[in-house]
């Protein structure tokens, strides 16, 4: 299967960390209001609150803008009903995505100790794996029986 975009991106979790700590409206600036109830609830919220950062970087690159022109809450990261990552697209990234015919964004995230990792992968509908046709083996066999008379007329 090919895709239209794939993005990845790294962030330092200690870095993350310090300018949350220097910049504490950054994260109002970055980060949607589910984001950062998101990420303050957990035990390291500066790693969530990377791995967010990353994971919007790696989106903007798998649709081949990086944030030029784009807003940093443009992207937003949720997750779906088994806790899978999953972006949602606002304003001009939501507008790229349409110009591109992208119908589905994937999205995973790692981290360590030290850094978080990103990646997200851009599909078009053409890109899509084809479901394989239903054969009808009723029709099927009227087929080949109408190919096995038409042998036998000539």
């Amino acid at each position: 299967m090919s895709v239209l975009g794939l993005g990845v991106d790294i962030v330092e979790v200690d870095r993350m960390a310090a300018a949350l700590e220097r910049r504490p409206r950054m994260k109002e600036r970055l980060f949607s209001e589910e984001e950062r109830r998101y990420c303050d609830k957990r035990s390291r919220p500066a790693v969530h609150y990377a791995l967010r950062f990353a994971a919007k970087e790696a989106v903007l690159k798998a649709l081949g803008t990086g944030f030029s022109g784009m807003r940093f809450r443009d992207v937003e990261v949720s997750r779906d009903s088994t806790g899978r990552p999953v972006p949602i697209l606002h304003g001009a990234a939501a507008a790229r995505a349409a110009e591109l015919g992208i119908v589905e964004m994937h999205l995973s995230l790692s981290f360590t100790h030290t850094t978080a990792v990103a990646s997200a992968v851009a599909i078009t509908e053409s890109a899509r794996p084809r479901k394989p046709e239903k054969v009808d083996p009723m029709a099927e066999l009227t087929r080949s029986f109408k190919a096995a008379k038409a042998l036998l007329d000539e």
